[in-house]
């Protein structure tokens, strides 16, 4: 995938729309921040956004992860192959998110040492800073912690809803195709 023409492609499609970032942002209640950066390719949709920006936008959620519309003479798309281009973005985003976990963790730990060696060094000067210091790395220590039990939930709940909605809108997709048959 990749996310320049992926970010060029929603800008097109919000301008066709003809809306500006802030009634996008404001529609699914996120900052003019986020879509900015999606539209410069630097950061990309979670699933569950991607799901609601094609429904917005008309268009195939292969669609949007291609970044071009599909030719309209053009043979159906494979559901596998999208399957397989969703199920690699999710692994992707599962990668990046586990990676700023494992830097999180890291710090933390780190931190907690660093207090752990304070905490029985035993200077031979009793300083406001050296107290000050080992409450600093005790507090980024919890602070990591909680963190990563908010964004834990935080993700995982939305990675839920996601699934739900893509499974919904496939069963709807062929409820509609087979009373068309």
């Amino acid at each position: 995938m990749d996310q320049q023409k992926i970010g060029q492609f929603l800008k097109q499609l919000r301008h066709d729309k003809g809306l500006t970032q802030e009634q996008l942002a404001e529609q699914f209640n996120i900052s003019r921040r986020t879509v900015s950066r999606w539209e410069t390719g630097s950061n990309m949709p979670d699933l569950s956004l991607l799901i609601e920006l094609a429904d917005l936008y008309d268009v195939d959620l292969r669609e949007l992860l291609d970044g071009r519309r599909k030719e309209p003479d053009s043979v159906p798309d494979d559901p596998n192959e999208t399957a397989v281009m969703i199920a690699d973005k999710a692994t992707d985003d599962h990668t990046a998110m586990t990676a700023r976990f494992h830097l999180i963790f890291i710090s933390g730990a780190v931190c907690f040492i660093l207090y752990i060696i304070l905490l029985f060094a035993e200077p031979d000067v009793t300083a406001a800073w050296y107290d000050a210091l080992r409450g600093f790395l005790v507090g980024i220590s919890l602070g990591t912690v909680l963190l990563g039990v908010i964004m834990t939930h935080k993700d995982a709940n939305r990675l839920r809803e996601a699934k739900q909605r893509l499974f919904e809108k496939a069963r709807k997709k062929d409820n509609t195709d087979r009373a068309g048959i």
